[in-house]
Parts: C-alpha cells; structure tokens; sequence
C-alpha cells in the first residue's frame, strides 16, 4: 500500500432475521436469504433527515415549489435508502412506498407519504433492536451452557492444586 493511501474500513452490514428460528449456534433457515443492512450509518442519516423533514412540513404552509422540492427530496431519499438495503428490505420498501400523483403533491400527500417512511424505517430499526438483542441471549445461552459442560462432575473449585504453575 503506498504511504500516502489509508486502510479502508471494512464495510458494516447488520444482518435482520429471525433468530428464534434456529437455536443457539445454529445458523437460521436460509441464511442466504437474509433481509440486510448494508450501510446502516448512511439509513441513519437518510431516516434523521425525512424525520426532520416530516416535522418541518407538519410545523408550517409550505408553498408550491417548496413542495416540489420535497417530492424531489422524498425520491431521492428513497433511492438512496434502497442502495443501502439487502434486496428483500428493498423490495418491501418499494411495496409500500406511496407514489406521488402526477404534478406537484399537496401538503396532505407530503406528510402522510414522509410519516410512512418515518413509520417504515422505525420499524427496520426496531427489528435490528430486537435481533441485536437475541443474539445477545443467544449468545449468553451458549457461553452458560459452555461453562456448564467445561467442568468435570466432581470437581470442587476451591480446592487448592498441588504443582509449580501460578
């Protein structure tokens, strides 16, 4: 690598399913099939920005261009969210996402379309909650039962051993 390059980080990716679907250390059912996301910091960022966005067009009349100017917003938003997606969020994303009319959207279309999105995003980031959560205690469940196999029947641990070692 020449000096005047930096390492890359490596890429994060959160991986959302159904931990309850397989047991501990067990990968789940079609693990190729995960529902991922590939660039979380840059969901964040679009899902703090159509927030914002929703509060301002609830908080004050906005005008004709302005309101073309946030259907632009709220497309761009959407594309970008979907290149951050694993191709099955992406998908749902499309399903339920409102299309704008032809011409410029009222206030009403704005808002009801943003606080979906809101509405959507909120529950991918629930759904990580959840999952990051699970495979803690998944996680937990392995190491105690690690422990439990790891000493002999019989075995007092206080007990002192005789030899050099320390």
């Amino acid at each position: 690598m020449p000096a005047d390059e930096t390492p890359q980080p490596a890429p994060s990716l959160i991986v959302v399913n159904d931990p309850a679907a397989a047991g501990p250390g067990q990968p789940a059912e079609g693990a190729d099939q995960r529902e991922t996301v590939e660039e979380p910091a840059k969901v964040m960022r679009i899902g703090s920005m159509i927030k914002q966005l929703l509060e301002e067009v609830r908080a004050a009349p906005i005008d004709e261009a302005s309101r073309a100017h946030l259907r632009d917003i709220y497309e761009t938003s959407v594309k970008e969210l979907t290149s951050g997606l694993s191709p099955d969020l992406a998908d749902e994303l499309a399903r339920v996402k409102i299309p704008f009319q032809d011409g410029t959207p009222s206030e009403a279309e704005l808002r009801i379309a943003q606080a979906q999105l809101v509405g959507w995003l909120e529950g991918l980031f629930h759904g990580i909650q959840a999952t990051l959560f699970a495979q803690q205690m998944a996680a937990r469940s392995q190491l105690e039962e690690m422990r439990r196999r790891g000493l002999p029947p019989g075995t007092e641990e206080g007990r002192e051993r005789p030899g050099t070692y320390l």
